[in-house]
């Protein structure tokens, strides 16, 4: 649908553009793929009615099962470093709201996302299901074991802060293939982008950041 129509359906897309356009361009965003996305998706729709208003308020926003949406820059900036040019097979581990799902959905090709709580899985596959995104496939698991059986990955994103670059991860992601993982102890971590090159991790900082833990048997 082009974005002429979607304004005129949505009450909401005044409040996504001023958040793309103050939030994301205004600090360092440059994609194109990216911003256009972030304005196509309906970030209210992932958030329940009591926090609707704050959709695209420039913080995060409690999900359930003690885990959050994350602020709109973090997921921009996360997007804008895998570099997506649309025919990417992604993982995502970490499915939350499934705003960042959708988001990669129309980026990508083909995304595999894990969460580890059935809840919120299933409520993002019906918002995923409701806005006609049908490239998404959600699996309930440990999400540091990534989706072997759908590896390679072109790109990984992480969700969940980690100790460390969780190996099961880095083995399912392609050579030259790109990962973004919040990394560092449970009150602050750098957000990173790992290159794999010849079967290691090449490691870029991107910037600062804090996320929830990564749970799992390779995670806290």
């Amino acid at each position: 649908m082009p974005i002429s129509e979607i304004a005129n359906l949505d009450p909401y897309f005044p409040e996504r553009r001023q958040m793309v356009e103050s939030q994301l361009r205004a600090r360092s965003i440059h994609d194109e793929r990216v911003l256009e996305a972030m304005l196509r998706i309906p970030r209210h729709e992932f958030v329940s009615a009591e926090f609707e208003s704050q959709a695209y308020a420039d913080h995060p926003i409690p999900i359930g099962e003690n885990q959050t949406i994350s602020q709109p820059f973090i997921v921009a900036v996360s997007l804008q470093a895998l570099s997506l040019q649309g025919g990417e097979s992604v993982l995502e581990v970490g499915t939350g709201s499934g705003y960042q799902t959708a988001l990669l959905a129309v980026l990508a090709h083909q995304v595999n996302s894990i969460e580890r709580h059935q809840t919120l899985a299933r409520s993002a596959e019906a918002v995923l299901v409701k806005l006609g995104l049908n490239n998404v496939k959600i699996v309930v698991g440990d999400g540091t074991h990534g989706l072997p059986e759908f590896a390679p990955y072109d790109a990984i994103l992480i969700s969940a802060a980690a100790p460390s670059i969780p190996r099961n991860l880095l083995d399912q992601l392609a050579e030259e293939g790109r990962m973004v993982i919040p990394v560092g102890p449970p009150h602050a971590q750098e957000l990173q982008l790992v290159r794999k090159r010849d079967g290691k991790a090449v490691v870029e900082v991107i910037e600062g950041c804090r996320f929830v833990p990564l749970i799992g048997a390779e995670g806290y």
